[in-house]
C-alpha cells in the first residue's frame, strides 16, 4: 500500500475529509488526524464494507505549549461549533497537556511531550501509529512503522511505557468482532 493508495482510502470517510479542512481553516498547531478513524477507514474500504463500519470516534491531536484546561477546552468547542453538522464524535486533544491527565485516569505514568507525533508513537497498536495532516500542497503522512501491518489487516501491540495486555486484549477482541479477517498478535505480559 503506498502513502497515496491509504490517503486515498481514508478521505473516502466524508468525516476524515471533513476533520482535513478543518485542519486546514483552524490552523491549530501540529494538528493530526490520528489512529482508529484513519484505519479502520481503510480496512472498511478494503473488504468493501460501509465507510462508517465499527468506527466510535475521530480523533484530533493538536499541540500547543499552553496546558491549561480552558486553552483546551476553548479548542474543543470551537471544533465541536465548527463539526456540528456532521453526526460523528470528535474528540480533541493537546498532546502537551496528556502527561498531566493520564496518570490520573488510567493510574499509570505518561511522560511530557514535545510534539502530537510523539503522542502517535505510543499508541496501544502498531497499526493505528497513523497520522495525516493537511499541508499547503497536499497532506504528510506519519507512519513511523509504516503501512504494511494496516494493508495486511495484521494488529500488533506497541509496548509502550503505557501498555497493558489487558486494554491490548479488550481493543483486539472489539476489531476482531467488527473485522474477522484481522489477524491477532498476542500480547505477551
Amino acid at each position: 500500500m503506498t502513502e497515496d493508495d491509504f490517503v486515498t482510502a481514508a478521505l473516502r470517510n466524508p468525516v476524515n475529509a471533513a476533520l482535513m479542512d478543518l485542519l486546514r481553516a483552524t490552523a491549530l498547531p501540529d494538528a493530526w488526524i490520528v489512529a482508529g478513524c484513519l484505519i479502520q477507514t481503510v480496512w472498511n474500504a478494503r473488504s468493501g464494507r460501509p465507510i462508517f463500519h465499527g468506527i466510535n470516534d475521530y480523533d484530533i491531536f493538536y499541540f500547543d505549549p499552553d496546558t491549561s484546561w480552558d486553552a483546551e477546552d476553548a479548542v474543543i468547542q470551537r471544533v465541536a461549533s465548527l463539526l456540528q453538522h456532521l453526526d460523528a464524535k470528535v474528540e480533541v486533544r493537546n498532546q502537551a497537556r496528556v502527561h498531566l491527565w493520564y496518570p490520573i485516569k488510567h493510574g499509570r505514568p505518561y511522560p511530557a511531550l514535545a510534539r502530537s507525533t510523539d503522542g502517535i508513537d505510543r499508541f496501544l497498536t502498531v497499526n493505528t501509529q497513523v497520522g495525516l495532516r493537511p499541508t499547503a500542497d497536499g497532506y504528510q503522512l506519519y507512519a513511523p512503522k509504516g503501512l504494511d501491518d494496516i494493508e495486511a489487516m495484521i494488529v500488533r501491540p506497541n509496548y509502550t511505557a503505557n501498555f497493558t495486555a489487558a486494554n491490548y486484549a479488550a481493543k483486539a477482541a472489539r476489531w476482531k468482532a467488527l473485522w474477522p479477517e484481522i489477524t491477532v498478535i498476542a500480547a505477551e505480559e
